[in-house]
């Protein structure tokens, strides 16, 4: 079927819109805490599900106890706490640096993946797939060789990079399982709306409220963008990729998010570069994701048979 051809094309542009915010986000974080920072993002987000998206509330009632489980992760996992990790990380070390490490998420979603869903990888999917991450490997690494990673100073930003990469790795899979049971119109609301109800609680047992004072007409600006460009359209995508795509073909095709965002810095952020090694490894990754697709509308139509 079509749609098992173009989920993972899908997949590959949300995560391609969720590089946009870096420069918007690095620069709220001079003035506002990241928890702020993303509770505020939500909480916009969450204006636009009850306008648009309450219609399909209703499909909650379907979700049992372990899809509930599978929707925290997202939503306080995934939505929240990833988020925050991610923000945190860029106080400590360059936006390029935690963008770069959330190379082992396709590690971590390939593992739960197998564990959790019973995905089957056939040899085809690893093919592909060593394809893929050797494409993004180029994207991270130019020159062929691994640096600019240091656990000196800025080992407190590499580990909230890492955690971010572990929700958002865990969240490919969870998400996909939720979404065996609901349509993806569903599964955006109700992770934005458990999320920001837990982002109000923590913004609140934190004492960061306060700060709402504090924000600017451009911060407004900012978070608004980063609600609508990077938030709620690229989950719309996702989610509605994600339905038709195997959590373990997903998380490859996320990888269009590290080369995304080097293009992004490399636009915005002084002395980011773009070598022509790059552009080549994302040649590479989109050549794989043309691969996986097949490799998904195979083994999905199979289990329909």
């Amino acid at each position: 079927m079509k749609k098992y051809l173009t989920g993972p094309w899908l997949v590959f542009v949300a995560a391609l819109l969720w590089a946009i915010d870096a420069p918007f986000r690095k620069h709220l974080t001079e003035d506002i805490s990241s928890t702020m920072i993303v509770f505020l993002g939500h909480a916009t987000i969450v204006v636009l599900i009850l306008i648009f998206y309450h219609k399909y509330f209703r499909e909650f009632r379907q979700l049992g106890i372990r899809e509930w489980l599978g929707v925290a992760f997202v939503a306080i996992g995934g939505s929240a706490l990833a988020t925050i990790f991610f923000t945190q990380s860029f106080i400590y070390i360059n936006p390029s640096v935690p963008i770069l490490l959330q190379k082992v998420q396709p590690f971590i979603a390939i593992l739960l993946a197998v564990w959790i869903l019973k995905e089957n990888l056939s040899k085809q999917f690893w093919v592909w797939a060593l394809v893929g991450i050797f494409g993004a490997y180029l994207i991270t690494f130019p020159e062929l060789k691994i640096s600019g990673l240091s656990f000196d100073g800025s080992s407190k930003g590499i580990v909230f990079a890492l955690l971010a990469a572990f929700f958002w790795g865990g969240s490919t899979v969870f998400g996909r399982h939720v979404l065996r049971k609901i349509s993806f119109q569903a599964m955006t609301a109700v992770r934005f709306l458990v999320a920001t109800v837990f982002l109000l609680l923590l913004n609140l047992y934190m004492g960061k409220m306060s700060e709402f004072s504090q924000i600017t007409n451009l911060d407004w600006l900012y978070i608004f963008m980063i609600a609508l460009v990077t938030g709620f359209i690229p989950l719309i995508i996702y989610y509605r990729g994600l339905k038709y795509t195997k959590a373990s073909v997903a998380t490859i095709a996320e990888l269009s998010f590290p080369f995304s965002a080097v293009i992004v810095n490399w636009i915005f952020i002084p002395d980011s570069n773009l070598s022509e090694v790059q552009v080549i490894g994302g040649a590479i990754l989109l050549f794989a994701i043309w691969g996986l697709s097949k490799v998904n509308k195979n083994d999905l139509e199979e289990t329909i048979i």
